[in-house]
């Protein structure tokens, strides 16, 4: 059991808040931590795994990490941390990166075997693509056989194809060292197929708690289904228009009526939904 009580203040472009939030996670679990930018998300990432400071506690399977006399450092936290950055050391082999941390040749030849970089042991990083790198840094996270993975914006800065291939790694990890992942991300599709508790941020407050099919599929009435979205575009077509939406890493057309299209603005939040068949908008 992994039990959160923290408090720290927030501060952003222009406001100030604070991060107070109350968890218990259970070993095993992989939750994924969702919200707008500057609620707090990679904060707690960085709080657990001693990289801030906070006020309150933390206890992971009843050895405290935080509290009022102690603060447990980083090194010694049993903590695996995947940023979006890679750093990698540019000057050391695929195998040497994993090495570094821990020398146990077997393990590391296990990790690179399930991350499908087998084949490039003997490769520098400058010679990998970005989704190779990211393969490199999540397999060197598990070298330490870390009680708790982090995972913040991990794949965000690779293309639909590679986030896809590195979310079966990440899962085939998790279940292979039964372990408590943790992964902040702004991706609904990422976030349904692998996590098993969604906790969505809101001004550092933990505004819902649940699985992902409560928070994501929010119906509403005989809706089949609710997914939020952004309009990137509004186009006009004869005499309908038609808003382009972004939902996650897919784009979605969804025709409109001249008078729905006035209420609508490019940039703007909505809810993409469905009753008989018709896709809908609504403001959220």
């Amino acid at each position: 059991m992994i039990a959160l009580a923290l408090k720290k203040e927030l501060f952003g472009a222009t406001t100030k808040s604070a991060l107070e939030v109350c968890l218990e996670i259970e070993e095993g679990e992989f939750l994924a931590i969702s919200g707008a930018s500057g609620s707090g998300k990679t904060t707690l990432l960085r709080i657990i795994a001693g990289l801030e400071d906070a006020k309150g506690s933390i206890v992971v399977s009843g050895v405290e990490w935080l509290g009022a006399k102690r603060v447990l450092p980083p090194q010694k936290r049993e903590i695996g941390f995947v940023f979006q950055e890679y750093a990698l050391f540019e000057n050391m082999s695929v195998l040497e990166n994993l090495l570094f941390v821990a020398k146990e040749r077997e393990l590391a030849q296990e990790l690179l075997k399930i991350t499908g970089m087998e084949a490039f042991e003997k490769r520098l990083p400058r010679s990998l693509s970005g989704g190779q790198k990211q393969r490199v840094a999540l397999a060197r996270a598990f070298m330490s056989r870390p009680k708790i993975l982090l995972l913040d914006e991990a794949l965000s800065a690779l293309d639909a194809s590679m986030r896809e291939e590195l979310q079966q790694s990440i899962l085939a990890l998790h279940k292979r060292f039964s372990m408590t992942t943790i992964m902040v991300s702004h991706d609904p599709s990422e976030i349904y197929k692998m996590a098993t508790r969604v906790v969505l941020l809101e001004k550092g407050k933990v505004k819902r708690d649940a699985t992902p099919k409560e928070v994501l599929l929010q119906t509403e009435g005989s809706q089949k289904f609710s997914l939020r979205g952004e309009i990137v575009d509004i186009l006009q077509a004869d005499v309908l228009y038609v808003a382009i939406v972004a939902i996650g890493q897919q784009i979605v057309e969804i025709v409109l009526e001249k008078e729905e299209a006035k209420i609508f603005t490019i940039g703007e939040r909505v809810r993409v939904s469905t009753k008989a068949f018709a896709p809908s908008l609504s403001k959220l």
